[in-house]
Order: C-alpha cells, then sequence, then structure tokens
C-alpha cells in the first residue's frame, strides 16, 4: 500500500510454463524488461570465446585432465537487479496481495540487466575460490594445482552464462 520510490519504473510481469524435452516442467516468473531503457553500463555482460572452449579441451587432453559440466539452475535469482523496477501482483501472488505494487529485488529473467547482475555475482564467487581472470578471455578462469602425483598444472573454469565448464 507504499507509495513506490522516485526512479522506479512499472512493467508487466508473467508467468512462462514450459515443458523441457525429458519432460520435467519448468515455471518461470518473466519480467518485461522491454519496458525499460537502463543505459549499455549496467546491461553488457561478456561470455566465453568458442577458440577459448576449444584451447581448454585440447589443454585437457594434452595433459590427461579430466573434464566436469555443470548448469546453475535459476542462476539469475542469486543477483539483485541494477534496474530499479516494480509490477503489480496478479493473482498468482495470492488474493491478499493481488492488485499491490511489488518492488522487484531479484534479476528475473527478462530484464535487460539480469545477465549482468548474475555474471558479477558469479565473477565474485569464483575469485573467492581461488581462481584468477585470464587475460586473454575475462570469461576464463584459473588457479594452480597439483596432482596427487606431484604433477603441476592449472585448473580452469570456463563460464558461459549459468553453464560452467571445469578443467581439472
Amino acid at each position: 500500500g507504499q507509495p513506490v520510490q522516485v526512479g522506479f519504473t512499472w512493467i508487466k510481469c508473467h508467468m512462462i510454463f514450459d515443458v523441457k524435452m525429458d519432460f520435467t516442467r519448468k515455471a518461470r516468473y518473466v519480467a518485461g524488461g522491454h519496458m525499460t531503457d537502463p543505459p549499455s553500463s549496467i546491461t553488457y555482460a561478456s561470455v566465453v570465446s568458442r577458440d577459448s572452449v576449444r584451447i581448454a579441451f585440447m589443454i585437457a587432453a594434452l595433459n590427461d585432465i579430466d573434464i566436469l559440466a555443470c548448469d546453475i539452475g535459476n542462476a539469475y535469482l542469486n543477483a539483485t537487479p541494477r534496474e530499479k523496477v516494480y509490477t503489480t501482483a496478479g493473482p498468482e501472488y495470492g488474493h491478499e496481495l493481488e492488485g499491490r505494487r511489488v518492488i522487484i529485488v531479484r534479476a528475473l529473467y527478462g530484464l535487460k540487466s539480469s545477465g549482468a547482475a548474475w555474471h558479477s555475482v558469479l565473477a565474485e564467487a569464483i575469485h573467492s575460490l581461488g581462481f584468477q581472470a585470464s587475460l586473454a578471455d575475462p570469461d576464463v578462469w584459473y588457479r594452480a594445482a597439483t596432482k596427487d602425483d606431484g604433477f603441476e598444472y592449472y585448473e580452469y573454469l570456463i563460464v558461459y552464462v549459468d553453464d560452467i565448464l571445469l578443467l581439472s
């Protein structure tokens, strides 16, 4: 019931329901990011280059290093949005909240700045694990490691939005 603060933009949000290839179901609450016009300085997020991935596969093959892959589910929800946006609660919020103004406090899919916000959160987490970004490709992270037999090598994390390859 409170008035929305100055600087916030109203956007439309909606639910998307999906059936995946393995017949599992997924629902997402998606923001209408097309209704905002944030500066490009808060929306840019890089992704790893194809050449970096190919070089990493070659390094792994030449040094007998295992490759693991993972996908971080609902990744954007771990970041706070860089845009100031709000919406009006629909029936999916329940009868008590329907029609009220809701300030968006998580980087929802659909917001133009969500990718950059997630990229920043992930980079901070990777850095805290002792990895550093390579100068050639900022989405290739590395740190020194040693195998059980004493062989010294570098472990690599390769990031593409919320998909990660680990060479270790």
